[in-house]
């Protein structure tokens, strides 16, 4: 049989870090792909506690249907908490719960993105997103990053020039994969820029909460008086992937229409996690979990740098250092072909995800690598950025 595939998805490729992941299931390879958070991170004890409650004096709360918005308990505390600590949410804003951030990207583009409109990113940028952008045969219009957040300049050029733009993604903390944060002059300049063009922006902050050094940097979301932004939030970063939680807290018609389109997606995301989540912001020492999360990601992050310094430097690789978030973004020399460079660390035994997967064009040149530092052990970051030094310093 001849099977007809939708000219929507027809030219779109699998994630290239879910290809690598092939690859770095074998035990014997060092993975340095993935973005998964440290096995220490996670609350397993309390996740136990608060599921065994939830089934012995609720369960049919939590395995009943319910409704697309969420678990209202959770869509209170989580606004709270916003409110409170970040100043994000406005009287013409609503939130609701969705099945990860990921599908918050899925949502709003298939909510406000027509077939060729352009979305503006950041270039480079998260895989993830693009694709969901791609899927709606959305035109993508990447803006070089600098060390402080997007060109400005090309920011406008793009608006000016770029017919139909809906809006601007960008990822303002510990960017993925460059780990540039956006500073508070580029922030307001960007804004002010959406209000200038009549341009929505779509923040996305999975990694804000990771921060390990320097001082937190006000959202987007936090000084939106004028319903221009919709701010993407995450649990699983800082409680647990598999659980699959995220939000969305962005005006009320735009989130509207994000709940038809999950009613027709999911229904409502999964009630057990919902709950789960609800109890652990409110009855467990959350503020307390996060500044575990920072402790460990901290050191992580810190012996990560000092291997890179030890190995990867003196061999001409170079990288900007972080100030949170779990990636680390590196830049082989001049006349080093990167695809070269990654094929050869897998043949080593060693996965990086090669830098042309988050461009909006995947046949740009491109030098950069991203390895995480998160997930392996402190042996495995070892074993592996000497590595990744010993492969560089025979090439050069």
């Amino acid at each position: 049989m001849e099977y007809i595939i939708s000219d929507r998805v027809q030219t779109l490729k699998p994630s290239a870090i879910r290809e690598i992941f092939k690859y770095a299931a074998d035990p014997t390879v060092v993975s340095l792909s993935a973005g998964n958070p440290a096995p220490e991170a996670f609350p397993v004890k309390e996740i136990a506690e608060i599921s065994n409650k939830i089934m012995t004096e609720n369960p049919i709360a939590a395995l009943q249907y319910s409704v697309t918005e969420g678990y209202t308990p959770l869509r209170k505390a989580v606004g709270d908490f916003m409110k409170k600590e970040y100043n994000v949410g406005r009287d013409f804003d609503d939130l609701i719960i969705t099945s990860g951030a990921q599908q918050v990207m899925d949502l709003i583009t298939k909510s406000m993105v027509n077939e060729g409109d352009t979305v503006i990113c950041e270039a480079p940028s998260f895989i993830g997103s693009l694709n969901s952008f791609r899927s709606y045969n959305a035109r993508l219009c990447g803006i070089p990053l600098e060390s402080d957040g997007m060109n400005l300049e090309a920011l406008e050029k793009a608006l000016q020039n770029e017919k139909n733009v809906r809006f601007i993604y960008i990822i303002t903390n510990f960017q993925n994969p460059s780990g540039v944060t956006t500073s508070l002059e580029k922030r307001k300049a960007i804004y002010a820029l959406a209000k200038q063009y009549n341009v929505m922006i779509l923040e996305d902050n999975p990694y804000g909460e990771l921060r390990i050094s320097g001082e937190n940097v006000p959202p987007i979301k936090s000084f939106d008086e004028d319903g221009l932004v919709a701010y993407a939030g995450s649990f699983s970063k800082i409680l647990s992937p598999g659980m699959r939680l995220g939000y969305v807290i962005a005006p009320k018609p735009i989130v509207q229409k994000m709940v038809v389109c999950k009613q027709g997606e999911d229904v409502h995301t999964n009630v057990w996690a919902q709950m789960v989540a609800h109890q652990f912001m409110t009855e467990y020492d959350f503020k307390g979990h996060l500044a575990h999360l920072r402790d460990v990601y901290r050191k992580k992050a810190s012996f990560c740098m000092k291997l890179l310094d030890e190995h990867l430097v003196p061999n001409k690789i170079t990288y900007q250092p972080i100030e949170g978030g779990l990636f680390i973004w590196c830049q082989l020399p001049e006349g080093v072909d990167m695809a070269d460079f990654c094929k050869q660390a897998v043949l080593r035994k060693v996965c990086v995800v090669p830098g042309n997967a988050f461009l909006t064009d995947e046949k740009e040149q491109c030098r950069s690598f991203r390895i995480n530092f998160s997930t392996p052990t402190d042996e495995q970051l070892e074993k592996g950025i000497r590595i990744l030094g010993a492969l560089a310093k025979e090439i050069l």
